[in-house]
């Protein structure tokens, strides 16, 4: 057999037995494009061995043509527009790493599709926004749509899902789904520092981005939340029906009661079956974790996809959920799956249109309240009177010393009395209870901040 090129400049000895190379097309040269690019090039010879095939890049698409990527661009075609990889020759999978739900991303990846081009992406929220549209596409047109660097980087979450429990009836899916803020709580658990502290300390060392609401707010980890419920209950939920809720409220004295009383603080998304009819709850939200869980101790940058299946029974796998290197060994785990001639259906089953999930009202749980009060006589009378009336049952409390001055929850300079952070956990309860309990005590005199509210997951 003839040998075959590859990216690095060698010569491998060709074991595709017939197969033409597979020919890419990379849409977008951020860090994640160039991050394939590197890797290709490294490892052409590898990826030859084990794909059968040689891979090759033929086609690239950015913005700028001069920027310095660090990495080499010589003997691609050079597109200024990416939607028309959709349709140029000698092309066989574009990788769409543009990003966004919209725009450039969303056209291109809709117009391959429609051409019968197979494409691989690594774009959560046009996934997670527009799955069920694309998934028919796919369907349709006869073309693969792969995904696996969406969620999580370089673990393989949704391989683990979608291929290593296929066979099994998933009960729940979720985990820790943002680097970012993990690293923020954990560094204000161990440091007591506040938010406003730590996403500063984070923007520096490049953990955050200038603008971190996508983060913080808890968009991107919902984004990899229903790509999750999606594969794991065979078919893609609506993006809008699941509750987020992101990490800014969080303040230093919810972290010194968690560790008083044996939590820690993850902001989690969980997915769930609730009964035999197929209805699934799905949020994002800053939840208590008991501090010996297995998910509570995945710290910093890191992130952990934890599934319940009927048969295999609870999982947890954790690794690194972005950066240059795992996110493009992912998008090419994918296109490694395209060259052997893989290629499973979206949402591992017959497309089917979006369900919503059910509403946050109507599940039940234990709670974490957390109050700043004024320090007077019957302010716990009030605090329980709000509690009892929505049959709220209280299973433990504490109350920390006096303060006068709160940065998470200012006071006016006037105020006479000092002030105490106080915090309640729950019974299992329903959460249309505590909304309602949080609304009274919103309107004490007596408490003086938002009340904060925050789910206790075992």
């Amino acid at each position: 057999m003839p040998d075959v090129p590859s990216l690095s400049g060698k010569r491998a000895k060709s074991v595709s037995n017939g197969k033409k190379e597979l020919r890419l097309a990379i849409a977008g040269l951020g860090t994640v494009g160039a991050g394939v690019v590197s890797l290709l090039q490294e490892n052409a010879d590898l990826l030859a061995a084990r794909a059968g095939r040689a891979i090759r890049i033929v086609a690239v698409s950015a913005r700028d043509r001069k920027r310095d990527r660090g990495v080499k661009l010589e003997g691609f075609t050079w597109y200024d527009d990416p939607v028309s990889l959709a349709t140029a020759p000698d092309i066989d999978v574009v990788l769409e790493l543009i990003g966004g739900a919209e725009g450039a991303a969303r056209t291109l990846v809709e117009a391959s599709l429609a051409h019968g081009r197979d494409v691989v992406t690594a774009n959560k929220a046009l996934i997670a926004i527009h799955g069920a549209h694309l998934s028919h596409l796919a369907a349709t047109h006869g073309a693969a749509l792969l995904f696996e660097a969406s969620v999580a980087g370089g673990i393989p979450a949704i391989k683990l899902v979608r291929e290593g429990l296929a066979a099994d009836q998933m009960e729940e899916i979720g985990g820790v789904l943002n680097g970012t803020c993990n690293y923020i709580l954990t560094k204000m658990g161990d440091s007591g520092e506040d938010f406003s502290e730590i996403l500063a300390s984070a923007q520096k060392l490049g953990y955050a981005e200038a603008d971190p609401s996508t983060d913080v707010d808890g968009w991107d980890a919902a984004h990899k939340l229903a790509i999750l419920a999606g594969l794991a209950f065979g078919q893609p939920v609506s993006f809008s029906s699941i509750r987020v809720e992101g990490i800014r409220h969080v303040a230093s004295y919810d972290h010194q009661f968690a560790r008083e009383m044996g939590y820690r603080i993850k902001l989690l998304g969980m997915a769930r079956r609730l009964d035999k009819s197929g209805a699934i709850e799905a949020w994002m939200r800053p939840c208590m974790v008991p501090r010996h869980a297995p998910i509570a101790n995945v710290n910093g940058v890191f992130n952990a996809v934890r599934t319940q299946g009927r048969f295999s029974g609870p999982m947890l796998i954790e690794g690194r959920g972005a950066g240059a290197g795992p996110t493009a060994s992912a998008v090419m785990a994918d296109v490694m799956d395209l060259a052997r001639g893989a290629a499973l259906p979206v949402w591992g089953t017959a497309p089917q249109p979006a369900r919503a999930c059910a509403p946050i009202s109507a599940l039940s749980g234990a709670y974490y309240l957390r109050l700043l009060v004024r320090d007077k006589p019957g302010v716990m009378a009030g605090i329980a009177s709000a509690l009892r009336d929505e049959h709220v049952s209280m299973r433990a409390m504490s109350q920390h010393s006096f303060v006068t001055h709160d940065r998470d929850a200012p006071l006016s300079a006037s105020a006479p009395e000092p002030v105490a952070p106080l915090a309640i956990i729950t019974h299992q309860t329903q959460e249309s209870a505590m909304k309602n309990v949080v609304a009274r005590l919103s309107d004490m005199h007596e408490v003086l901040n938002d009340p904060v509210l925050m789910k206790i997951e075992s």
